[in-house]
């Protein structure tokens, strides 16, 4: 009786937006959510002190993190898919260190800048206010120069993104 050896793949996927990717170079907080936030959305605090997502006119120096993600109940019965905090919820928020996200636009390199997505353009229509990319887009887009990629996106378009220092406590 012969072996008989499989491949599974040649590459293996990151995983979950908001999923952290390395340990132990991590610092993850704990704030109350201001508004709904899907797992591995860019966050900013309100004037309250919550964590919202840093979507429209969002700038660079008010980020203050990554949404991790944390097994739950699904709060929309016709969107299984999606994870995410409702307001007031506790959502626990990457301040540093390595975490999956959506890379909506451009190709994430090792080393490559991050930009959020902070105004609509109508030539992406795929990309959406407050979405992680590769690439600028003009006044479309903020750099996070406190963070970068760590390699590739996967099949999934989720890749793995550096948070370098931290920038709000």
């Amino acid at each position: 009786m012969g072996l008989h050896p499989q491949t599974i793949g040649g590459a293996m996927p990151h995983g979950y937006a908001g999923s952290y990717a390395r340990q132990p170079d991590m610092i993850v907080t704990t704030r109350p959510a201001g508004a709904e936030i899907v797992f591995g959305a860019a966050v900013k605090y309100d004037a309250a002190g919550a964590v919202v997502p840093l979507g429209a006119g969002g700038t660079a120096d008010a980020f203050a993190g990554v949404a991790a993600r944390e097994v739950k109940s699904a709060l929309d019965y016709l969107d299984q898919n999606t994870g995410r905090y409702a307001a007031k919820e506790a959502v626990p928020v990457f301040q540093r260190g390595a975490v999956n996200v959506i890379c909506q636009k451009g190709t994430p390199r090792l080393g490559g800048a991050v930009y959020v997505r902070t105004a609509a353009n109508e030539s992406f229509p795929t990309a959406a206010v407050g979405g992680f990319e590769a690439e600028a887009d003009g006044a479309n887009t903020v750099q996070l120069t406190n963070c970068q990629w760590a390699g590739p996106a996967d099949a999934g378009k989720v890749a793995e993104l550096r948070i370098l220092t931290m920038q709000n406590a």
